[in-house]
């Protein structure tokens, strides 16, 4: 399949009626007309109007014939107009590809209709793959103009999951296939969808692609989202120039595509062969994302209720900086980390990755200045406290310690840099570790803050200490119960103990001494404390210690037997 242009949307222009169309004329990017070289031979038929929408980049081009000419030589007058060879074009009509040999009036094309200008299909080695997305499209097409689809929504969904379940497991053949999305429009299309003013449109173009996006996730491995990256890219890109970046849907594209650059980390081959995307087209987003947190972090001390930096944007703006340094540390190879230094009006001097070298030192040194200024308000703060006055929490602290852990994955890349971050945190310690007690969570990683003991004190270093260790789970439900006789107490606990499986051990222990009625914790602990005295017993030991070096210790003789038996189950 050929793109006729290249894949890009504008969403400024509805496409539903007819008359809306004609509402919106001034703004249709180069509308020309074409008439016929035998015009005055046709002035009794009835001339036509006829809009084509070049779904590929949105526009519509106006182009006049009468009923009785040939699908054919409209597709020459296009070629006269858009430059686009006739045999690499394709005309759409009600969801139907229409034949080069039958006339306009066969094909029931009347004054003011739209026809939709695709690529055409060559040979392809996913042939069902083409079908099913242009399935898809045609009735994105028509629902755009407002004809009535029935089921559109599931329709739609349906020929996603057939695409997307036959991708080939072969990478190089899942990556042929996966832009057959890209190369059909596809994206361009249900953003059109979505921005179209027909009723109900936005609902099923807002589900369509986020049912997409989910599908791409579950049923894809993680190996073809690189090349499904792309995908998700076009999605942000066309809808965040249609609307805004509150868009609810633009954030969760953008989400999407922050854990697919997450979880396919490029490699040096991938980087240097040409990556599925260019690291300069993530700027824009990481620009926005910086910008909203340098926001929402000045916010956060203003009043205790502000909610300051979300963990949505957080977990964004990492996922995308990872990948971007991801790239920077494949690409220069050296070793050593990269000078800062900058020329005036010219900017960052680096032989490889000169813009995005200067583009991630300062977005690094704008976060990192806000962050300082929320650290010593914090401060302020915790003086307040020590004073007796009671303490405020302000309820934007919490994302505080992620953006941090970021910024100092970013300042291990530029001289100085690092020395500039642990600077900033020294000067704020008593903050620090009061971020550290109150918001450090168990699943996160903490051993960036504990190889730097100089901005931390004992309980926040303990407390991270502790969030190092798995959490105890309290489940006794399944209990491993026991008998024991007193006067065989040795004995037998080692015989339930060497049947027992290790599960059901770790589940707990209930303990009943034979003719006593008495159950629980308690007699649990006097049990485990008797049988502790009775394995180090000199008289049941199993090991007694060497005459000459009281360090070396020997398998006791008498004991041996008992030992193989019991012991070592």
């Amino acid at each position: 399949m050929s793109l006729v242009q290249s894949p890009s949307v504008d969403c400024s222009i509805p496409l539903s009626q007819p008359s809306r169309l004609r509402e919106f004329s001034s703004r249709v990017s180069d509308a020309q007309s074409a008439t016929d070289s035998a015009e005055s031979t046709h002035s009794a038929s009835p001339r036509l109007q006829i809009f084509i929408r070049m779904i590929s980049e949105g526009k519509t081009r106006v182009i006049q014939a009468y009923p009785h000419d040939t699908v054919k030589s409209l597709h020459e007058r296009i070629q006269l107009v858009t430059g686009i060879p006739v045999n690499e074009q394709r005309l759409i009509y009600g969801g139907k590809q229409l034949q080069w040999e039958r006339s306009l009036a066969e094909c029931s094309i009347q004054n003011d209709a739209g026809l939709q200008l695709v690529g055409r299909m060559h040979s392809t080695k996913h042939p069902h793959a083409w079908q099913v997305i242009e399935e898809m499209v045609s009735i994105v097409c028509r629902l755009c103009r407002g004809e009535p689809v029935p089921a559109a929504s599931n329709q739609i969904k349906s020929r996603m999951s057939e695409y997307l379940s036959t991708t080939p497991k072969k990478e190089e053949l899942a990556a042929g296939h996966l832009q057959i999305f890209m190369s059909s429009s596809a994206p361009a299309a249900l953003v059109m969808l979505y921005m179209s003013m027909e009723k109900g449109n936005r609902h099923r173009a807002d589900s369509a692609i986020r049912h997409f996006l989910n599908i791409s996730q579950i049923s894809l491995p993680k190996r073809h989202h690189n090349y499904c990256a792309p995908i998700v890219l076009e999605f942000c890109k066309l809808i965040r120039r249609a609307g805004d970046e509150e868009d609810p849907l633009y954030l969760y594209c953008r989400s999407t595509l922050g854990m697919m650059l997450e979880s396919t980390r490029p490699s040096m081959k991938s980087v240097r062969g040409g990556g599925a995307i260019v690291m300069k087209e993530i700027f824009p987003f990481i620009s926005e994302m910086a910008s909203r947190l340098c926001r929402d972090l000045g916010l956060s001390m203003e009043t205790p209720g502000t909610a300051g930096p979300l963990s949505s944007d957080v977990r964004d703006f990492t996922a995308f900086v990872l990948s971007l340094r991801t790239m920077i540390t494949v690409l220069v190879s050296f070793k050593g980390l990269i000078p800062v230094t900058f020329v005036e009006g010219e900017g960052y001097k680096h032989p490889v990755l000169a813009q995005e070298l200067e583009f991630l030192y300062l977005i690094f040194i704008d976060l990192l200045k806000r962050m300082d200024e929320c650290l010593r308000g914090m401060d302020g703060n915790l003086i307040v406290k020590q004073k007796g006055e009671g303490e405020v929490v302000y309820s934007g602290w919490s994302q505080y310690l992620a953006i941090l852990k970021e910024l100092h994955g970013i300042s291990k890349i530029y001289q100085g840099a690092e020395e500039q971050f642990w600077t900033v945190l020294r000067h704020s310690k008593t903050a620090l570790c009061a971020l550290i007690i109150k918001y450090a969570k168990r699943a996160d990683d903490h051993q960036w803050l504990l190889e730097r003991k100089d901005v931390t004190d004992f309980e926040s270093r303990r407390h991270l200490a502790m969030m190092m260790f798995p959490k105890a789970k309290k489940d006794y439900r399944e209990l491993h119960e026991m008998l024991i006789d007193r006067s065989q107490l040795l004995a037998q606990s080692f015989e339930y103990i060497q049947r027992a499986e290790s599960k059901s051990l770790h589940a707990g222990l209930f303990v009943e001494f034979k003719n006593e009625e008495a159950t629980g914790p308690g007699v649990l602990r006097e049990w485990f404390f008797l049988v502790c005295q009775a394995i180090f017993n000199p008289a049941n030991t199993l090991f007694v210690a060497c005459p000459n070096d009281r360090r070396r210790f020997y398998p006791n003789p008498s004991k041996l037997q008992l030992a193989s038996n019991r012991f070592f189950y």
